[in-house]
């Protein structure tokens, strides 16, 4: 099967950041998951790869269901040589994440706080000009374990 990997840019440690843009729809789940295990898997880093797809699954959950986008772009990347990144990009700048408080019978609200215990840091960041950005990307990072 040929993946569905688009090179994105190349990163200071050398490394690619790979990226794909999607439907804005629950499907896209599963196409998040694959682009983060081949990444990984290219970077050798299949440790990371299954926390990190799942961090990639709540981040499309919180686009599909938050904002009214058609289509979003997933990134995965290497923003240091320490780190891996996943990302969710879509065009709804202003309404930004908020790491919220899910009762005990609530069916949904986890997400953020998924991710806010998993992932070493998470944050968005605004794209676009800085007094009318176009959109934003909803990011996770992980920070490799060192042997030693």
């Amino acid at each position: 099967m040929t993946s569905l990997i688009t090179l994105m840019q190349s990163a200071a440690t050398g490394h690619p950041a790979y990226s794909q843009t999607f439907p804005c729809e629950p499907s896209t789940a599963e196409a998040g998951r694959t682009l983060v295990r081949d990444a990984l898997g290219a970077w050798h880093l299949d440790d990371l790869a299954e926390v990190t797809a799942l961090i990639m699954s709540e981040l499309i959950a919180n686009a599909v269901t938050h904002t009214p986008c058609r289509s979003i772009r997933l990134i995965v990347g290497r923003p240091s040589a320490a780190r891996v990144r996943a990302g969710v990009v879509d065009r709804a700048p202003y309404r930004l994440p908020v790491l919220g408080r899910a009762g005990e019978d609530d069916e949904s609200g986890r997400g953020l706080l998924l991710i806010d215990g998993i992932a070493d840091r998470w944050g968005y960041d605004l794209h676009g000009p800085h007094r009318s950005p176009w959109g934003k990307e909803v990011w996770a990072e992980l920070l490799m374990k060192t042997d030693g």
